[in-house]
């Protein structure tokens, strides 16, 4: 059989074009479809489902606040409640002040330049102390004591090992007057203060010890406080008083 091609090259190409044309057309068309269809599921979450979720959460919100607003004392728990959870940490922080009476039995002179204490406060926002006492032995017994507090040492242990240092820096007695205590006898009225180690005091100090050159020591295994270095302060002297 004999076929004749009557449809001319150019003919032919032009339905090839139509074809291919179709096909891109179509292919187009069903992408579009497609993207429509993403771009309306996408709308229907965002604006609906995602509606619908704010506001359920936006109710049980309000219901929360309104479970909360009906706490009594709500503001008082709370800060309890924070105060709580900082306690272990203040406590790691807190100073030793209970060592302060160590200091005091170890730098008290003895007899006969003892001094008895009156008045005493620490500042621990200055490191500093301030005692106001009096002494039988007059100015001999300040300077002792003045003396005896200067040579002082701390020892203590910390995570750097074994430290020693100053107990005591800046020392100054002022306000120096002659008295009478409740004996009736004469004593020197005085008002001595000091910068003190803070290391003495820190909680991280272990073992804290004051040393004192040919008199003793004092640590935290002290068994009590002498009471005769405690005593009412001394009374004005009359006129005429020798």
């Amino acid at each position: 059989m004999i076929e004749i091609n009557l449809v001319p090259d150019v003919k032919q190409e032009l339905i090839r074009a139509q074809r291919t044309r179709s096909a891109v057309i179509t292919v187009a068309i069903l992408i579009g479809i497609v993207a429509v269809a993403i771009v309306t599921l996408l709308a229907i979450y965002v604006f609906g489902v995602q509606a619908v979720r704010s506001g359920l959460s936006d109710t049980a919100i309000k219901q929360g606040s309104s479970k909360l607003a009906g706490v009594e004392d709500l503001s008082k728990t709370l800060t309890i409640q924070n105060q709580l959870t900082k306690i272990t940490t203040l406590n790691s922080e807190k100073n030793i002040d209970s060592r302060l009476f160590d200091m005091l039995t170890a730098i008290i002179p003895p007899t006969p330049n003892d001094v008895q204490i009156s008045t005493l406060s620490l500042d621990a926002s200055t490191s500093t102390i301030t005692l106001e006492g009096q002494a039988p032995n007059g100015f001999s017994a300040t300077d002792v004591f003045k003396k005896t507090l200067g040579a002082a040492k701390v020892k203590f242990t910390n995570d750097q090992g074994d430290q020693e240092v100053a107990l005591a820096s800046n020392i100054s007695i002022s306000n120096t007057s002659y008295g009478e205590d409740s004996s009736g006898q004469k004593v020197l009225r005085f008002t001595l203060s000091f910068e003190y180690a803070p290391d003495f005091f820190a909680p991280a100090s272990k073992n804290a010890t004051v040393l004192i050159t040919n008199i003793g020591n004092a640590t935290d295994s002290s068994l009590g406080i002498p009471s005769s270095i405690f005593a009412d302060r001394a009374t004005d002297l009359t006129t005429g008083a020798q």
